[in-house]
């Protein structure tokens, strides 16, 4: 059984990602998957929350009243408010690799054209408005999965270091992992970290020894932007998880299955599927 549960289209992501929806889930089951989590950014409310390459696709959608009439029923029932009190934190694109704080306290996506070093302090400063921001996510939308839990990696000059070394930083990821525990949330092992030059890949080890510490589930994704980008670095994203000793990675299940008679309902089911069967599974592992 192989899923991603996290998963773009340039057809909805115009700009930032790749190909229409329709023939990156055919690909998907061409090579074997079962379940694929349809996860297309949401609009933004503002163009300096834009990434660079989006600013200049003129498809790229800004409000909610400029999104593709089609895609509303056919991808969500409804959009979900942002949360309160909401603010910016840039992350890394194509084109712009490292990305670093900006003067001000909270930086915009728009300002990510040129990356700036940072002193390490001022990293950490970054690192801490992050994860707040992340638990004002959590907080109010109470997600089924978080994520890229660390991706904020992308913007230090510095991606492998512990962040336990940061005493401020560490504790807001354990406060933001108890919460995610809290809601029922699974953390995603997400590979595509690692086609971005990363060494692990998201979240890194040092948290996802302390998810697993507490007690917290994993789901499997490829977080892919086209195509080309789909299960892309899966085998080293299981031999990642196997080094943990994680024995199973958990996904959503149709039930009854849709072809089943009568007038029964369908549900969404949690099932964990044995890390072992995945590997098995995988077409290229």
């Amino acid at each position: 059984m192989v899923f991603t549960m996290h998963s773009h289209s340039g057809q909805f992501c115009p700009g930032h990602a790749k190909d229409q929806l329709e023939d990156i889930v055919k690909h998907a089951i061409s090579i074997g998957y079962t379940t694929m989590a349809l996860t297309e950014h949401m609009p933004r409310y503002e163009e300096q929350d834009l990434y660079p390459e989006e600013v200049r696709c003129p498809a790229t959608p800004l409000l909610p009243t400029r999104l593709p009439a089609r895609s509303i029923p056919r991808l969500t029932p409804g959009l979900v408010p942002l949360p309160q009190n909401r603010s910016t934190i840039p992350t890394p694109s194509p084109s712009s690799p490292r990305a670093t704080r900006p003067t001000s306290s909270r930086p915009s996506a728009s300002r990510l054209s040129t990356p700036r070093r940072y002193t390490s302090s001022s990293a950490s400063r970054l690192y801490e408005d992050y994860y707040d921001l992340q638990h004002e996510m959590l907080r109010s939308l109470r997600p089924r999965v978080v994520g890229h839990f660390d991706l904020i990696r992308l913007m230090s000059e510095q991606p492998g270091r512990d962040v336990r070394s940061w005493p401020g930083v560490w504790a807001k990821i354990v406060r933001n992992l108890k919460l995610a525990k809290e809601v029922g949330a699974w953390l995603e092992c997400n590979s595509s970290a690692l086609r971005k030059g990363l060494d692990e890949p998201y979240p890194c080890r040092p948290i996802a020894e302390e998810w697993i510490r507490i007690g917290g589930k994993f789901t499997m994704s490829d977080d892919s932007h086209g195509i080309a980008q789909v299960a892309t670095n899966y085998p080293r994203a299981l031999a990642y998880l196997s080094s943990l000793d994680v024995k199973e990675v958990w996904t959503l299940r149709r039930a009854p299955h849709p072809g089943t008679s009568g007038d029964a309902k369908s549900k969404l089911e949690d099932v964990g599927v044995p890390l072992t069967a995945f590997q098995q599974a995988f077409p290229f592992s």
